[in-house]
């Protein structure tokens, strides 16, 4: 029988992994949460909002019935943004998914609760549930247009996480397995924060120098959270970790990079955030961070200066001056534990 995937999300995301699948020759159906827009891409065959360029095949279902999209399906793909999550699981209560793997491709961390997204999941639907988590230094367009790209799947569930490795991976889409779902979640969820900072750098018209370094202290300060949280440290080296970093702060299709870019050059977040329909997950997910780091006792300097620019009106240069004179302890302490 032909292995039917559901994606729940139109975003740039969602859709280009239908379009991966579809060029599988899995059946796939994608979801919609506004009748309107399910209409508009089905008549012209192309997320003209959020994946422009890419035409839809015929063979993808839209629609924006839930349960028309997701009852008949082996595959559940959770896309929509972090903190629409909640909402969309919800909508899930009620069919039979004892049976289906259900795969979070959203990266962000609920504000409120702190939890990762395989959490917010399980809180609404409860257990047992076949989920795995699916993360990675994945651009929409990138992966879109078939240019080389990995991510990395995990869950406590073996079994669950190689079939959602074998049907995601093409020729030019590989994926890894891992049960650390902790730390690849919380890789891809708070370096969006970091790529705020290093998207404020390039406003400001700093060098390479300077994004070096936000790398790399960027990393330890997601690494040392994740460890206090169980993840495991070599988890924050591999694809969700210092893979998803970089390419989200280099990419100039990043959107949280260049949302601090805009913000570097002198806009408010404000104004930036009304000149886009995307939703740009590190703003949410930087209050998040710093509400976790208190909860472990965790210092998040650079988070701590994106909270104060983006939500308190920091001046950018000077955010960046009270970062280069705080006081430093050993570089490596952590990775020498």
């Amino acid at each position: 029988m032909k292995t039917c995937v559901s994606v729940v999300g139109d975003g740039g995301w969602g859709t280009t992994l239908a379009l991966l699948l579809s060029e599988k020759h899995y059946g796939v159906r994608l979801w919609s949460v506004f009748p309107d827009y399910a209409k508009l891409l089905k008549e012209k065959r192309e997320n003209v909002k959020f994946l422009p360029g890419f035409p839809i095949p015929e063979e993808i279902a839209i629609s924006s019935d839930i349960r028309e999209v997701v009852e008949e399906t082996q595959v559940v793909v959770l896309a929509p943004p972090s903190h629409f999550m909640r909402d969309v699981a919800s909508r899930l209560k009620g069919i039979d998914l004892s049976k289906k793997i259900l795969v979070s491709v959203s990266k962000g961390i609920e504000n409120g609760t702190l939890y990762r997204m395989s959490e917010v999941i399980l809180d609404v639907l409860g257990k047992p549930l076949r989920l795995v988590a699916l993360s990675g230094p994945t651009i929409a367009p990138e992966v879109a247009k078939h240019l080389p790209a990995m991510a990395v799947v995990a869950s406590p569930d073996g079994e669950a996480a190689h079939t959602v490795q074998e049907i995601f991976t093409t020729t030019h889409f590989g994926v890894y397995t891992s049960d650390d779902v902790v730390g690849v979640e919380l890789g891809g969820s708070l370096k969006n924060v970091i790529a705020i900072a290093a998207g404020i750098s390039d406003g400001l018209g700093f060098g390479t120098n300077a994004k070096a370094a936000l790398f790399t202290r960027g990393l330890v300060e997601i690494a040392t959270l994740g460890v206090k949280m169980g993840a495991r440290l070599e988890t924050f080296s591999g694809l969700s970790g210092m893979g998803d970093l970089v390419t989200t702060c280099l990419s100039p299709q990043s959107r949280n990079r260049s949302l601090g870019e805009a913000i570097g050059k002198g806009l408010r977040l404000e104004e930036v955030l009304k000149g886009t329909e995307m939703v740009v997950e590190g703003v949410r997910t930087t209050l998040s961070a710093l509400e976790l780091g208190k909860k472990y006792d965790t210092e998040l300097p650079i988070a701590q200066e994106v909270k104060s620019v983006l939500y308190d009106g920091k001046d950018p240069l000077q955010a960046v001056k009270d970062l280069m004179i705080r006081r430093r302890g050993e570089e490596l302490k952590l990775w020498n534990r």
